[in-house]
């Protein structure tokens, strides 16, 4: 079933001061629309409120829009449903795999898996379960990445690889995406050494696709893994296994970067941007060298920059970091 790309309903005067008041809060654009009280957009979001009290939202993000903001915060209530009835291949057991880091020059790898069945994707309707990326506050990270845990169930498994273990991978492997399949791949491996827990077992295993081929992944599957389906799809985070899995794999990476901040005594920015580069001379300035490879990933031009070297030709570079 497609996401829903437009949506209308009706607000009270209290409701719509309550949407006002969000959008201005998270960066909204407002813009003028005639006969509407007010009107804005963000990303894939656009919202007109109209003197009759319509509200009109439209867009790729209208369903996350609605599901976890409009409904919870404005709304009060859930009105959109029936996903069940209409998709029935929703409810299946499966599971559900993604990692958080790989974009970020200092932290570690990590690669979370879960599994869902009817019951738990029943317990997290209302949950604010979603991508990640989606969620900016490291604490309510931490509060859905506890609930996930808890839900009777769900069955979890997380493959962190720290730095030094990240680049003598790397260094074997010569490949982000190889890296990342042989992660995704031991998730899995390790989720159906727990399939005992699961009632009933898993049809699938969801995941992103990373790589140009899904054999990538699929090659590096391994004894257990293969028992089950490996479905591999661009924006697979949409799904609510995988986002679950993105939550769990986000807050394995922010406790772990912020366990080496305590460790090195020094901020070590996410990402990959100039302050990172600043960061990383820093650190080099501070525990040398020898060191940095046990905070960032070694592939990253910002390793090249942070040591005074040269940095390769952009075509020699692609697909190997930032």
């Amino acid at each position: 079933m497609k996401p829903l790309t437009s949506y209308t309903c009706r607000l009270t005067d209290e409701q719509a001061e309550a949407l006002r008041r969000y959008l201005t809060e998270h960066g909204y654009q407002f813009r003028e629309v005639p006969h509407a009280r007010f009107a804005a957009e963000k990303d894939k979001v656009n919202t007109v409120f109209y003197e009759s009290g319509k509200l009109v939202v439209q867009g790729k993000g209208t369903q996350e829009f609605i599901e976890f903001v409009l409904e919870p915060e404005i709304l009060k209530e859930a009105r959109l449903g029936y996903e069940s009835v209409l998709n029935p291949e929703s409810l299946l057991p499966r599971l559900g795999v993604d990692e958080s880091g790989k974009g970020d020059f200092f932290g570690p790898l990590c690669v979370a898996g879960v599994y869902v069945n009817e019951k738990v994707i029943a317990a997290w309707k209302d949950a604010g379960i979603r991508d990640s990326k989606n969620i900016s506050s490291d604490r309510r990270i931490r509060e859905l990445a506890e609930l996930i845990r808890n839900t009777p169930g769900c069955v979890t498994t997380v493959v962190p690889i720290g730095n030094e273990a990240y680049n003598r991978l790397y260094a074997k492997m010569k490949s982000v995406n190889a890296l990342l399949a042989w992660g995704h791949a031991r998730a899995i491996e390790n989720l159906m050494g727990l399939r005992y827990q699961m009632d009933p077992p898993p049809v699938r295993a969801i995941s992103d696709q990373f790589a140009s081929s899904k054999e990538t992944v699929a090659r590096a599957l391994m004894t257990l893994g293969r028992e089950v389906e490996l479905v591999q799809k661009h924006r697979a985070e949409e799904d609510l296994a995988v986002a679950a899995a993105s939550i769990l794999a986000r807050h394995e990476f922010v406790t772990r970067l912020a366990a080496l901040e305590k460790e090195f005594g020094m901020a070590l920015p996410r990402g990959a941007s100039v302050a990172v580069d600043a960061a990383a001379k820093e650190f080099i300035g501070r525990h040398g060298v020898s060191s940095l490879p046990k905070v960032a990933k070694m592939h990253f031009r910002t390793a090249l920059r942070a040591q005074g070297l040269p940095e390769p030709p952009k075509a020699d570079w692609k697909g190997r970091g930032a």
